[in-house]
């Protein structure tokens, strides 16, 4: 499949079934997800890929599959999705990323979510998006503030309140000009 937009390094596109088992892979690595209650499993990642699927067909975004233009490898996702959960700020468009530890310490995450949101201001016409980490995850606020995020607050996430480890979270957000 064709990427549907690319920046410099990576191309974006919308979920194949091959991508399943791969992305499985990168999801039942325990250091990729640290910053989530647990791992998934293969049955979750698949229903997360169907979702992405329909997400796309229904709305023109959702948590894209992300490869690298050098050689079409998945290396995990990057993109929008919709949140829901119960938050003074919700319903929102968020952005994320999930990445394979080898495409780790690259500048993927960073190009990646740039383009994602050059992506949504200019293409979708998204007016605000936003972006949550748990307050640890020093990572994935380090790549909100060099994407020009702007932290918004603090508070206790509702999905993680049993989690005291991840229940802060940090809510960044950027707003189309």
């Amino acid at each position: 499949m064709s990427s549907l937009f690319i920046s410099q390094r990576l191309g974006f596109r919308n979920w194949e079934d091959d991508d399943i088992s791969l992305m499985a892979a990168i999801n039942r690595d325990p250091e990729v997800m640290k910053y989530f209650p647990d791992v998934k499993t293969f049955i979750e990642t698949e229903d997360f890929t169907r979702r992405m699927q329909r997400q796309y067909a229904e709305k023109g975004y959702c948590y894209f599959a992300v490869e690298t233009l050098a050689n079409r490898q998945l290396i995990g996702f990057i993109g929008l999705s919709e949140q829901t959960f119960k938050a003074e700020f919700t319903p929102c468009i968020d952005i994320g990323w999930r990445l394979a530890k080898s495409a780790w310490g690259k500048g993927y995450a960073t190009e990646g979510a740039k383009r994602c949101l050059e992506y949504a201001f200019d293409n979708l016409r998204i007016p605000e998006v936003n972006a949550i980490a748990p307050s640890v995850n020093q990572a994935s606020i380090n790549v909100m503030a060099k994407i020009g995020m702007k932290k918004i607050m603090d508070f206790e996430h509702p999905l993680l309140l049993k989690n005291t480890g991840l229940k802060n979270c940090v809510l960044y957000r950027s707003v189309s000009s």
